[in-house]
């Protein structure tokens, strides 16, 4: 599923996050930071999206979901050659950070997310791609 806010800017954001309510939250911050955002709810409709050939410039994972975990999708997408797309671990686990870190992750934030946290993170992503434009 794929949400647009309204004049996005061209950060297309990956959300891969099984429980309804964090879905929504997380998608409405992304959206309220202009990203066009697309949901998976697993680790596994991560990979598939990839190997499908979709483009992401920010995932943002849950730790622990049904049938394929955010640890387990980093690790799989990254060895897809996948190495530009900003990896994000998000989970209230205590032991998450290093699960993520070790997967390949590049970042890790604590739910619940906050605004305050990922607007730097996509404010980064935004100048990168436009760098990467020059």
């Amino acid at each position: 599923m794929e949400l647009k806010a309204k004049g996005s800017t061209s950060i297309k954001a990956l959300l891969v996050e099984d429980i309804g309510v964090c879905r929504l939250v997380l998608s409405k911050i992304l959206l309220r930071l202009h990203c066009e955002v697309t949901l998976a709810m697993n680790g596994k409709e991560a990979v598939d999206l990839f190997l499908a050939g979709k483009k992401f410039d920010i995932v943002l994972f849950d730790k622990n979901m049904p049938i394929m975990t955010g640890p387990e999708a980093i690790v799989k997408i990254r060895a897809m050659g996948e190495t530009d797309v900003k990896m994000v671990g998000v989970s209230a686990d205590d032991h998450a950070m290093e699960a993520f870190m070790s997967a390949g992750a590049d970042l890790f934030v604590p739910k619940p997310m906050r605004m305050e946290a990922l607007g730097p993170i996509i404010q980064k992503v935004i100048k990168k791609k436009k760098n990467d434009m020059v």
